[in-house]
C-alpha cells in the first residue's frame, strides 16, 4: 500500500468526531497548519501516552497556528469515553471502516496485526511537509510535529521529552 508522501496535497475527507459530529478536514486545510496523527487503539498504554502528550502541549501547537486531530478505528462512543477521561482538547475522529486510513495509505505494523501509528504535518498550503511513521516511543510523534512546526514558523524551539 503506497501512501501519501511529503509534497502531496492532503486529500479531503469527513469522519465523525468523539461527539458524533461529522468533521470535514477542509475546515482546517488552508487555514492552519495541521497535525493529523493516526494511533492504534483507545486506552492502550502507548496511545494514551501519545494523546496525553499532544494534550499537554496543545497550547504550543495552537501558538504555532496548528490544529491537532487524532484518528483511529474505534467507535464514536469509545472515542467519547477516551477523550472525556483524558480531557482531550482536540478532536479524535472515528475511522471504523478504515476509509481514511486506506485513503492516506497508513500501513499496519507487526505483521499486519496492529493499526499503524503515523503522523502527518500539513502546511497552510495544504501540502504535506512531514510524515513520521513509528510504533515505538509514541511521544516522539509530538516532538517531531513540534520540531517541524517550529521550522515552518521560523522559530527555534526545543521540546524536552525525557520519556523512554
Amino acid at each position: 500500500m503506497s501512501g501519501i508522501k511529503k509534497g502531496n496535497i492532503m486529500p479531503s475527507f469527513s469522519l465523525p468526531d468523539q461527539n458524533g459530529e461529522i468533521f470535514n478536514i477542509d475546515t482546517i486545510l488552508g487555514q492552519k497548519n495541521l497535525v493529523l496523527f493516526f494511533y492504534p487503539f483507545d486506552e492502550s498504554p502507548g496511545c494514551t501516552r501519545e494523546v496525553c502528550y499532544f494534550r499537554d502541549l496543545y497550547e504550543t501547537f495552537r501558538e504555532l497556528n496548528a490544529e491537532v486531530v487524532g484518528i483511529s478505528g474505534q467507535s464514536v462512543e469509545s472515542h467519547r469515553n477516551f477523550a472525556g477521561k483524558y480531557e482531550l482538547p482536540y478532536r479524535i475522529l472515528s475511522d471504523e471502516n478504515n476509509k481514511v486510513k486506506k485513503l492516506l495509505g497508513v500501513p499496519n505494523s507487526f505483521f499486519g496485526m496492529i493499526p499503524g501509528r503515523v503522523t502527518y504535518i500539513v502546511g497552510t498550503d495544504k501540502k504535506i511537509v512531514h510524515v513520521f511513521n513509528s510504533q515505538n516511543k509514541p511521544e516522539r510523534h509530538v516532538d517531531e510535529a513540534l520540531k517541524v512546526l517550529f521550522v515552518l514558523s521560523g522559530l527555534s524551539g526545543v521540546t524536552n521529552n525525557n520519556k523512554s
